[in-house]
């Protein structure tokens, strides 16, 4: 793949996986309305997933499909940050049992959902005008995920005792998997150009909603994780298992 299609693809394996993450609160959501807004949220990203993987399909002119990229690929041939293929809790092994946690969802989509909102930004005005044109309508609604995420990361943090101390929780847990953001990988050069700027108005949106929230900003350094280069953590089987069997049960079925 040239750099471009490699880009795009990382682009839709992130709005799927994170998608199919989110999707897992539907029935199961803490109110009616987080768990229809939950919903809508995974929609959108499955959307632009679609639009993603079309996209990728006709740049590699393969054969491949949108169904065949997302439903016949394995854990290796995924390039999604690792950070969205965790589960919703601060569980680390695949198999243990722990109650979702709407902290870490909230924190997981607010910290994407900002660095999103930037890319989209940048995307709107590419050259490849049917990138730019996904981009125009995905930025329309990173906004919404964004301002979602935010006001109940501030409310979490400005809330009660448990409220705060599972804020806190969530972002201390989370803060270190944001550094696979920023990570140099020459796809996203090629398309992005010069990461900095994203990096700054992102560490900027990110201390301004923490501040208002009362949450404390942890460091980010350690491991830098590489999901990215498709080495992943035992939960994306598990989530992959999930989401693919039925297609791969029954291949070439249609409706």
């Amino acid at each position: 793949m040239n750099a471009s299609a490699e880009f795009v693809l990382h682009l839709a394996d992130n709005a799927l996986i994170l998608g199919q993450r989110n999707a897992e609160w539907c029935g199961h959501g803490p109110i009616l309305e987080e768990d229809l807004a939950l919903a809508n949220n995974s929609l959108d990203l499955i959307g632009q997933a679609r639009l993603l993987y079309q996209h990728v399909a006709e740049l590699r002119d393969d054969g491949s499909t949108e169904d065949s990229l997302a439903y016949f690929r394995d854990q290796q041939d995924f390039l999604n940050f690792t950070l969205l293929e965790l589960p919703h809790s601060t569980a680390l092994a695949p198999s243990a049992r722990a109650e979702r946690d709407y902290a870490i969802t909230i924190t997981r989509n607010f910290l994407f959902s900002a660095y999103m909102l930037l890319v989209w930004e940048q995307l709107q005005h590419h050259a490849d005008a049917q990138l730019a044109a996904i981009a125009v309508k995905s930025l329309k609604e990173v906004k919404y995920h964004l301002q979602h995420a935010a006001d109940w990361l501030v409310r979490f943090g400005d809330g009660t005792e448990e409220s705060h101390a599972r804020a806190q929780a969530a972002i201390d847990f989370l803060m270190p998997y944001t550094q696979e953001f920023w990570s140099e990988w020459p796809s996203a050069q090629a398309v992005l150009g010069d990461t900095t700027v994203l990096l700054s108005a992102w560490q900027t949106t990110v201390h301004e909603v923490l501040t208002q929230a009362g949450l404390q900003l942890p460091p980010s350094d350690g491991y830098v994780t590489q999901g990215r280069a498709g080495i992943h953590t035992e939960h994306m089987s598990y989530l992959l298992a999930e989401m693919q069997s039925l297609a791969r049960q029954h291949p070439g079925a249609t409706w």
